[in-house]
């Protein structure tokens, strides 16, 4: 059928990933084509198959979101990228727009957001989508000489960060889950105003987060 809407999802989360997918073939004219786990998933599935639409996380192993957002959108210029994820950050959320994505979508949003997004994105390719919290958009951006917001143990995260250790590696140097490292990550970008892992270790080095 020609107006079926072609989707990717990629999030290394495989329980999230697999019920964003579930979501997505419940709507009508909805095909989910693939799903990959990485930003390297990402930009090699764009490459090979063109969706309309590729749905997918911030924080994944890979290039980084906004290098994979540079890359698909110069692979494959008709897909429209929607970002969905638990990063709810204005610095963030800027970058990937500049560099191609369509929209930009909290992990809290619905079957309804999520399916309006895609049929959004899909109706106008010069218009933008939002959904993060007004606090995000509104609030000023937080400076990067506030150290004493960082946690002990987000410190320790951002310590191994910096040393270039993946998520796994984190996780298993601290004894915590991946997603308990992605959690902190998390907070770490949103209180350090970050957009990405190389940001968030810049910035913490500007604030002397590492200091002694």
């Amino acid at each position: 059928m020609t107006d079926e809407i072609r989707i990717v999802v990629v999030d290394d989360h495989s329980l999230f990933r697999a019920g964003v997918t579930e979501l997505l073939r419940s709507v009508p004219g909805f095909v989910v084509e693939a799903e990959g786990a990485s930003g390297t998933d990402a930009i090699a599935l764009c490459r090979q198959l063109h969706p309309h639409v590729l749905i997918m996380d911030v924080e994944m192993p890979g290039p980084g979101a906004p290098a994979t957002v540079r890359q698909v959108s110069r692979d494959s210029p008709t897909t429209r990228i929607i970002v969905l994820t638990m990063h709810d950050s204005s610095t963030l959320v800027r970058e990937l727009i500049g560099l191609g994505a369509s929209a930009y979508l909290h992990k809290s949003a619905g079957r309804p957001e999520l399916a309006a997004a895609v049929n959004s994105v899909m109706r106008d390719a010069d218009q933008v989508l939002v959904a993060v919290s007004r606090t995000s958009m509104l609030g000023p951006e937080r400076s990067e000489s506030t150290p004493g917001l960082v946690s002990a143990r987000e410190l320790e995260v951002l310590t191994l960060l910096a040393q270039g250790l993946s998520n796994s590696e984190i996780a298993a140097r601290l004894f915590i889950s991946d997603s308990t490292v992605k959690r902190h990550l998390t907070n770490v970008y949103a209180k350090l105003g970050a957009a990405s892992r190389v940001d968030a270790v810049r910035r913490a080095q500007a604030a002397n987060l590492f200091a002694g």
